[in-house]
């Protein structure tokens, strides 16, 4: 198995992000990986702003854990995939949504188009 070095987290701060947030931490902690959280800008989160999301996570951070911001704009599955590239990362986590009356059954479309597009195995967390 490949060791984790570095771990690009999708961070909306929805309830499903929240929690890709703290799996991605936990598996931080236990591997030594450096956190890249990212927050992609698009006029469906624009009341939620980026300091709002990343000042949560940074007071969720423990001692030693290596972690950096990132702010995205575009399309979601691009931007994630395209900094998970650059930053050479090992990991991509981000969070699911359910959808209407099969929520639990399918994942979200933003995280389905990661999982299908991306050479870099994705963690979705529910």
């Amino acid at each position: 198995m490949k060791t984790l070095n570095k771990i690009v987290v999708a961070a909306d701060g929805s309830v499903d992000g929240c929690k890709a947030v703290d799996t991605a931490i936990h598996l931080a902690e236990k591997s030594g990986a450096q956190l890249d959280f990212v927050y992609i800008s698009s006029h469906i989160n624009k009341d939620i702003p980026s300091d709002l999301v990343f000042n949560a996570i940074w007071d969720k951070l423990p001692a030693g854990v290596s972690a950096r911001k990132h702010v995205e704009t575009g399309s979601v599955h691009k931007a994630v995939i395209e900094l998970a590239r650059r930053e050479n990362a090992d990991l991509i986590i981000m969070g699911s949504r359910g959808l209407g009356l099969f929520k639990g059954a399918f994942i979200g479309s933003k995280s389905q188009k990661v999982v299908e597009y991306s050479d870099i195995p994705v963690m979705v967390v529910k």
